[in-house]
């Protein structure tokens, strides 16, 4: 079984179709969809190309619509703006009538431990939605993507750890290249997006995935591929320790990761609980075998 925790509906021009094809080529039994539901002023014009035709982010009705086309094989995800103020109505609604699983993704420009925010958290908790986080850091990339200089997602490392904190019934799950900078010591986090150097000891990342037991990580995007191959022993001995919190995922449609997992020597249980068991456990449905 192969299960796609990270991915959303119409994105880079991937339709319900194009979705299914995508997953039955590469063997993936169940995706999740995401919703990204932020003000236009609050992401690169560049994501234009990549977004839904015609709208803003990616609307909740595109992962319905996608959704729709067959409901054993998504698990729908939701996560309104915390700065609505009926956003914790919202996502209960889309919850109690459309049977949202997720609360994701959440990649605003709204700190971590912003009361609003804190308040939807607790409100997933009760409804037993875990989170997919976007951490950015406010870094300048000189390609001139005005009318910002930068679009930073989050705020901090430390903004997420005190909201983990505050919300210990919440379940967390980390992604990004802000998050996944973090698997190193070094203080490159709030300057590259992708660091390429060695893995230097002391990263937060392993500090906060050993203290917290609601924090788990998704291995989506070229962030985490980028922050395991920096150094694959290194990448490896983190996929083993946390083996029982981390979740295969791609928020896109190629075989990157799986591609690089096939290079690794992983043990099978491991294997299994990163590519399916722990969605699978994290959402409390039975896990086969």
């Amino acid at each position: 079984m192969l299960i796609d925790a990270h991915n959303h509906p119409n994105w880079h021009g991937f339709d319900a179709k194009r979705i299914l094809n995508n997953m039955d080529e590469q063997g993936i039994d169940r995706m999740w969809l995401f919703t990204w539901e932020v003000p236009e002023d609050e992401y690169d014009p560049s994501y234009h190309k990549v977004l839904p035709p015609g709208g803003v982010g990616i609307p909740l009705e595109d992962v319905l619509q996608v959704g729709r086309e067959a409901r054993d094989r998504f698990v729908l995800g939701y996560f309104p703006h915390p700065k609505r103020p009926d956003a914790a109505d919202r996502l209960r609604a889309a919850h109690e009538i459309h049977g949202i699983q997720v609360a994701s993704e959440m990649k605003v420009r709204v700190l971590f431990d912003d009361p609003d925010a804190i308040q939807l958290y607790n409100a997933c908790a009760e409804m037993k939605l875990p989170i997919t986080i976007h951490l950015d850091y406010p870094i300048n990339h000189g390609r001139g993507n005005y009318p910002r200089p930068n679009y930073w997602y989050g705020g901090s490392i430390e903004a997420f750890e005190r909201a983990i904190a505050a919300c210990p019934e919440t379940t967390f799950i980390g992604h990004a290249p802000g998050f996944w900078a973090h698997i190193s010591g070094d203080d490159l986090h709030d300057k590259q997006s992708y660091p390429s150097a060695p893995v230097l000891p002391g990263g937060k990342l392993w500090d906060l995935m050993r203290r917290y037991d609601n924090l788990w990580a998704d291995l989506s995007a070229g962030s985490a591929l980028n922050a395991l191959k920096r150094d694959p022993g290194i990448g490896t001995k983190f996929l083993i320790e946390f083996q029982d919190k981390l979740l295969w995922g791609r928020d896109y449609f190629d075989t990157a990761l799986m591609d690089f997992f096939q290079g690794l020597s992983l043990p099978k249980d491991a294997y299994d609980k990163i590519t399916y068991r722990n969605a699978l456990r994290i959402l409390g449905e039975s896990v086969p075998g």
